[in-house]
């Protein structure tokens, strides 16, 4: 982010993510030790239900994460909440956003309240969120 002032409106983080493959889920199952077979065991998934195996929320919300710090110094960051909207299906392209959509003041300081999306290459919304940053 620049060192200006950003206007309610603008469109501050920004970044698209590789398609999600089974083997970014095997990964992500042994760095987070979340090791549910409904991420992994295609057998699993489909004996629950499902066509296949899908993305764990906290991946995605990684993903926001590190749109979110690839835009904004860490430590600028005041909050970072999310909810889950919807299962993201093996083979998502995600893009996550932030926008702001207010400026205020806090304790004296100057911040923006930025609202946060990743959505598919369908456009369908898979995490919905919050962030307020220090200006």
């Amino acid at each position: 982010m620049s060192s200006s002032v950003p206007s309610v409106g603008d469109v501050i983080v920004h970044k698209e993510f590789a398609p999600i493959t089974r083997h970014r889920l095997a990964l992500y199952c042994g760095a987070s030790g979340d090791h549910n077979p409904i991420h992994v065991d295609i057998d699993f998934a489909k004996a629950a239900g499902f066509p296949d195996v899908f993305a764990h929320g906290m991946l995605v919300m990684g993903y926001l994460g590190q749109a979110l710090t690839d835009a904004v110094a860490p430590s600028r960051i005041r909050s970072f909440s999310t909810r889950f909207a919807a299962i993201t299906q093996l083979g998502a392209k995600l893009t996550c956003e932030g926008t702001v959509t207010e400026l205020i003041e806090q304790g004296g300081e100057q911040r923006a309240k930025l609202a946060l999306t990743t959505k598919d290459q369908n456009g369908e919304i898979k995490l919905a969120g919050e962030a307020i940053i220090a200006l």
